[in-house]
């Protein structure tokens, strides 16, 4: 599996002098620089590009998703600035009383964003090396395994499914990105 990027977020190419995200299908890596290289903080599946950022962006703005202290993120460690999710919903009032606070923070974390993307044709491949991908940051001790956005639906691999391993070729250090993933 070869990994392009990084690249900017959707409309931050900009402020950060990255190039835009190409319009694929295929698998996404949220990362935040550190050390000598990127650090992922999620992994999604997509059949475009272009459309699911466009989307992500709304949540982050509405509040929906959650948004760390970049300068924190960058060391590997987990301090939000907002829970997002159910805490979300159920604290509309103060995401409105912090919503100038909330939205600056979320501008600085999508212009933070390294995004990686890898095309991969098969949906449900997909849908396996994302659950790969994050369960392996999952069980991982390493101190900035605590980073990783949690609670997402994962689809494994099903015991009528064969066994694929993937070599991860990237020309980026991505921790948390194993050299080889059974999916």
């Amino acid at each position: 599996m070869e990994w392009q990027g990084p690249f900017s977020w959707t409309g931050y190419e900009n402020l950060n002098n990255l190039d835009p995200i190409p319009d694929t299908e295929g698998i996404y890596l949220w990362t935040f620089r550190y050390k000598n290289g990127y650090l992922i903080y999620c992994a999604g599946i997509t059949n475009s590009t272009k459309k699911r950022f466009r989307q992500h962006t709304l949540e982050y703005q509405s509040g929906n998703y959650t948004v760390f202290n970049v300068n924190e993120a960058e060391q590997g460690r987990r301090v939000e600035i907002w829970h997002g999710w159910s805490y979300a919903r159920t604290h509309r009032e103060e995401f409105n009383d912090r919503k100038e606070e909330i939205l600056s923070a979320v501008e600085e974390q999508l212009k933070s964003f390294r995004v990686f993307v890898a095309q991969i044709p098969d949906k449900r491949e997909r849908a396996r090396f994302e659950a790969a991908i994050m369960n392996s940051i999952y069980s991982s001790t390493e101190p900035w395994a605590e980073l990783a956005d949690r609670g997402m639906a994962l689809s494994k691999r099903r015991e009528d499914e064969l066994l694929i391993v993937i070599k991860n070729i990237s020309d980026s250090k991505i921790y948390g990105l194993p050299e080889t993933l059974e999916i």
